[in-house]
């Protein structure tokens, strides 16, 4: 186990990397992460949401083909999943209690990032003073209309 990360996994970098591709911004390592309950992966302090991304076999994914149990000393690991789930179980309790949004993204959900990507999109939305407006009026454009290029002088 001493192989085992807790930072920088390859599925937080592609949910990081996910992100900033559909225009949210966010911390990992800022100051409001090391205040807040679990340490939590991904932090969006403008929107006080915060994304959890979990490996299926260490969180229990229910359902999840990953969540296996070895064969081998069953109980400890029976035990040690258990704890985790309660751990993960607490520390949303105490974010949503702090007034923060929590999301959680499974390793096997990040085989189809297009599905994720709608998921982040719907659960956190964009900030009003960032949406562009529909439409934009012409005597609103700082820019004239018509450029003109004469060359050298």
């Amino acid at each position: 186990m001493s192989r085992v990360t807790s930072k920088h996994t390859k599925p937080e970098r592609l949910v990081r990397s996910l992100l900033h591709r559909i225009g949210y911004r966010f911390t990992v390592n800022g100051p409001k992460n090391k205040n807040l309950p679990g340490r939590p992966d991904i932090v969006l302090p403008s929107r006080q949401a915060v994304i959890f991304v979990h490996g299926c076999f260490w969180h229990r994914h229910t359902g999840c083909k990953s969540a296996t149990t070895p064969k081998s000393n069953t109980s400890y690991w029976l035990k040690k999943f258990e704890r985790n789930i309660q751990r993960d179980r607490q520390t949303r309790q105490a974010l949503v209690k702090l007034g923060w949004q929590v999301i959680t993204i499974w390793e096997c959900e990040l085989k189809d990032l297009d599905a994720v990507a709608a998921h982040l999109i719907a659960a956190l939305p964009r900030s009003p003073q960032f949406d562009l407006p529909e439409e934009i009026e012409d005597d609103k454009l700082v820019a004239e209309t018509q450029a003109s290029y004469t060359g050298k002088k």
